[in-house]
């Protein structure tokens, strides 16, 4: 068996057509979503990922900003800048770039963000509210992850191991699966034989960061891989799992680059469009 390759890219721009054409909707109403990005400092590498992401949402018509701060910019003026873009009805979602320097407490920024401008999806109200079934904006990682597996059949009745349980992949992906009645085990670094176990699931979606962690010899005969891990090995973007034994055994399988990434930045854009669609329902 090889595996059938779940190409984010591709999905990600039939996923983003759809977009455009509800984008084009509201711009005949009038309404122009508005994505801005906050990046404090100089890194080249957010930089890039920042404007990636602004281009990515100028391509489908919406409107796209990013406020740069100085490396040395005090937390209170970030969240002066913050709660700027709160104030302005011009602009639907709110994005701050992470990590921010050491003098800016990460999360209360992120906090400081209006519920229904997180597009992210990492505010304790939108996490909340995903928990309890509630509208809200779900995160990027996690709905782009449920799209590739659309493309894989029914989640009903499989099981599924998340590896990794953070914030803002492992936990709010698990509460996704349920949600489609899966039967999901959430493991982690305390997991006992954790690897060892992973023969006896259907679906093994891993995001810790940690490359080579899962090989095909680790893996029921054809599961569906999704591997969120991304790290720099020897100058390359490798995942958690190794992709050449690995795609021998599953029946799908994601690339790293090219897998969840591109899907995660489409979400964005996602959840920008519901910002605007809420917005103008709500006034």
């Amino acid at each position: 068996m090889t595996a059938e390759l779940l190409n984010g890219r591709e999905i990600a721009k039939d996923y983003r057509a759809g977009l455009q054409n509800e984008v084009e909707k509201l711009k005949s109403m009038g309404i122009t979503p508005n994505l801005t990005v906050v990046i404090v400092g100089n890194d080249g590498a957010s930089l890039s990922y920042v404007r990636s992401k602004n281009k990515a949402a100028e391509k489908i018509g919406m409107e796209s900003s990013i406020v740069r701060l100085d490396e040395d910019t005090s937390e209170e003026d970030v969240l002066a800048a913050v709660e700027k873009l709160n104030q302005d009805d011009n602009v639907n979602g709110i994005l701050v770039q992470v990590p921010l320097p050491k003098q800016v407490d990460e999360n209360k920024v992120l906090e400081a963000i209006a519920p229904h401008k997180d597009v992210d999806g990492f505010s304790p109200v939108n996490i909340g509210r995903l928990y309890t079934g509630q509208r809200t904006f779900v995160p990027c990682t996690p709905l782009g992850i449920m799209e590739l597996l659309k493309h894989t059949g029914s989640l009903e009745g499989k099981t599924v191991a998340v590896v990794g349980r953070s914030h803002i992949v492992g936990q709010p992906v698990a509460k996704l699966l349920t949600n489609e009645n899966a039967t999901v085990t959430l493991m982690h670094s305390r997991t006992k034989d954790m690897v060892e176990s992973l023969k006896n699931f259907d679906v093994v979606v891993s995001a810790v960061g940690k490359p080579g962690l899962i090989k095909g010899s680790d893996l029921k005969e054809g599961a569906v891989v999704i591997d969120v891990g991304n790290t720099v090995v020897d100058e390359k973007l490798v995942g958690d799992v190794d992709f050449e034994s690995a795609k021998e055994v599953a029946s799908y399988i994601t690339p790293v680059p090219g897998g969840v990434g591109p899907l995660t930045i489409t979400m964005v854009l996602n959840n920008t469009l519901l910002a605007a669609k809420w917005h103008n329902e709500d006034k």
